[in-house]
């Protein structure tokens, strides 16, 4: 369009230059030289009319040729936008499907019992759930792309532990636990993905099943222990009515003697009789152990309890040419507004002698070292809020701080040859019928130098 529009100035710029207008204008002239100006002007029109039917020409051409590139440009412009909608929508459909996909996944990862941990190859956090968040009180906001033990500093993985799987891709559990209090399951594998390395680390916490198992095996354990001590009893009494029986005859044929074998033997069939009446009072205390959990609980006053259990203690506990119960000051602490509580009350009195029992061996080990010992025993008896408090302390020998730990366990022993926790010390049984059998607590603090004290709470309903 814009070369012949320059053509046409061209021309038109030729017809009205001065040469080209004389050399145009000769045709014209007469014989005389005079212009003949009609005819310049019919040849004027004639050309003007040819250049004008020219332009149209040029001009309906050009808007052919504009209109069909408009069409084409039209149409191109309608493709592309067609593709580009389809592109938006397909773009859009993927987004929302990783959206998707993405928010499954985290709603699986939160969703998960147990505590997930995602690490890269630095050890960076890259993953942290729910559980994370609610085990260490982190949101995963202040912990991402921190190293894994800047995060949980708490967590028991070692970073060789974790470097050992990155290298090996070999799944690995730990267990690690604290016997009675927690345990869990650390399960370490490392990402399958060939562009991603990394590992991830669960942290399952078993401490609740775990107790159940325990509890289960402690009820099956007291379960059997009951249906022994009721045949070793039974099995013990018949035997031991016997060698009572056959005491009280020489007992009193003895009376009837007066020489010196009668006052000589007089004395060892006193403490023949006295140790008969000891095993007597054993075997029916196993007895009563035994068939104790057959009975529904009654209502039972505590401290009626205890007086009866310190009583016996009297009765059963003495060493050979040594200490006595009896010679121990017992220190009575009762409330006056304790109420009666549902126990089984043969189940209490055990637990009662179990700890007077320990009290006096830690005594008599005590007694033995320190010359000018007064052995002593506290008893207190109170009602604080919804339970029944009892506590037993003595100034005996006190526990170790591993004993303590381990007083209430069953069978325990260490790495060493010797038990942290000699038999005579251990109340794994007290334990099992104070927290299982009456849904109570029992606890120990203990100094060597100051003895050990006795704590039980026990709920009044």
């Amino acid at each position: 369009m814009r070369t012949m529009t320059r053509k046409l100035s061209v021309c038109l710029m030729l017809c009205l230059s001065s040469v080209a207008q004389a050399g145009l204008l000769s045709p014209f002239k007469d014989e005389d030289g005079e212009t003949k100006w009609q005819y310049v002007a019919n040849f004027s029109s004639g050309v003007l009319i040819l250049t004008l039917l020219m332009v149209s020409v040029f001009l309906f051409v050009a808007h052919r040729k504009a209109t069909r590139s408009n069409r084409e440009l039209t149409e191109i412009k309608a493709t592309l936008e067609d593709r580009v909608a389809r592109r938006t929508e397909s773009l859009e459909a993927t987004t929302a499907q990783l959206a998707h996909s993405e928010a499954y996944v985290k709603s699986i990862v939160d969703s998960m019992p147990v505590m997930l941990i995602g690490l890269n190859s630095q050890m960076e956090v890259t993953q942290w759930n729910h559980v994370a968040e609610k085990t260490t009180g982190r949101p995963f906001d202040s912990v991402k792309g921190l190293n894994l033990w800047e995060a949980y500093p708490t967590i028991t993985l070692t970073p060789s532990q974790v470097e050992k799987v990155l290298e090996s891709k070999a799944t690995t559990t730990i267990k690690h636990s604290q016997r009675g209090q927690y345990y869990f399951d650390i399960t370490l594998y490392a990402l399958a993905s060939g562009t991603d390395t990394g590992i991830i680390i669960l942290v399952d916490d078993i401490t609740k099943q775990m107790k159940a198992e325990n509890q289960l095996v402690e009820r099956n354990k007291m379960s059997a222990m009951g249906e022994l001590a009721s045949a070793m009893a039974h099995d013990i009494n018949i035997p031991l009515q016997g060698i009572s029986s056959a005491i009280d005859t020489i007992h009193g044929q003895l009376t009837e003697l007066d020489d010196t074998r009668g006052q000589t033997l007089m004395p060892i069939t006193n403490k023949a009789k006295e140790n008969g009446e000891q095993a007597t009072a054993i075997v029916q205390n196993l007895l009563s152990f035994a068939a104790s959990h057959r009975d529904n609980k009654t209502q039972s006053n505590i401290a009626d309890v205890l007086d009866y259990s310190l009583t016996l203690a009297g009765t059963l506990y003495s060493q050979p040419n040594g200490l006595r119960f009896n010679d121990i000051a017992v220190h009575r602490n009762y409330g006056a507004d304790v109420p009666s509580i549902p126990c089984y009350a043969s189940e209490m009195q055990q637990v009662f002698l179990r700890l007077l029992r320990h009290a006096f061996y830690a005594i008599c080990q005590r007694a033995e070292q320190a010359s000018g010992f007064v052995p002593a025993i506290n008893v207190e008896v109170g009602k604080f809020y919804d339970s029944v408090w009892v506590k037993i302390q003595h100034n005996g020998e006190g526990l170790s701080p591993e004993e303590q730990q381990d007083v209430f366990e069953p069978f325990f022993s260490n790495t060493s040859d010797q038990p942290a926790c000699p038999v005579e010390h251990r109340l794994s049984y007290s334990h099992f019928i104070v927290t299982e059998h009456h849904k109570g607590h029992i606890a120990v603090t203990s100094g060597v130098d100051v003895g050990t004290t006795f704590h039980m709470q026990l709920p009044l309903q």
